[in-house]
């Protein structure tokens, strides 16, 4: 470095103004790139709700196969992984139909199951009812059923 016309020598770093325009900098790039992000996201975990319904219907219709019957509203999914108690006992059940215990969705929420269903009253009814946790919605909040699966 230079020095000063006093004598004394200008210490190295950046200046106020350097660091207020990096901090702009980075402000403006953070508010354009996060909603992006944060987007992908929701998409990703109604696409792993999407995922989980079908490998529970792989399962779900394993267990039929098995058992002349899908497991009964009260036996619920966790009959994929053990074998029920309540209800009607499955005559020839071979589970565990699942490699690991029933997950909850991907917002922390139980699976809603229902057999039989009311939208497939010869089958099962089996969603998620999104982020918020009730019916209907859009986005990440709507729900995401076995019988609708591309919505």
């Amino acid at each position: 470095m230079l020095p000063h016309t006093d004598g004394h020598r200008r210490a190295g770093g950046f200046t106020l103004v350097e660091v207020i325009v990096v901090i702009l900098v980075i402000s403006v790039l953070a508010g354009l790139v996060g909603p992006m992000v944060f987007r992908n996201v929701g998409d990703a975990r109604t696409e792993a709700s999407r995922a989980q319904i079908a490998l529970f219907g792989l399962a779900l219709d394993t267990y039929r196969l098995d058992n002349g019957a899908y497991p009964t509203t009260e036996q619920g999914l966790e009959a994929l992984w053990t074998r029920p108690t309540a209800g009607p006992p499955p005559p020839r059940w071979r589970g565990p139909y699942l490699r690991r215990g029933v997950p909850l969705d991907p917002w922390g929420n139980p699976y809603s199951y229902r057999a039989p269903g009311e939208a497939l009253p010869d089958g099962y009814d089996l969603l998620t009812l999104g982020r918020d946790g009730q019916q209907g919605g859009e986005g990440e909040d709507a729900d995401v059923t076995s019988w609708e699966p591309g919505r």
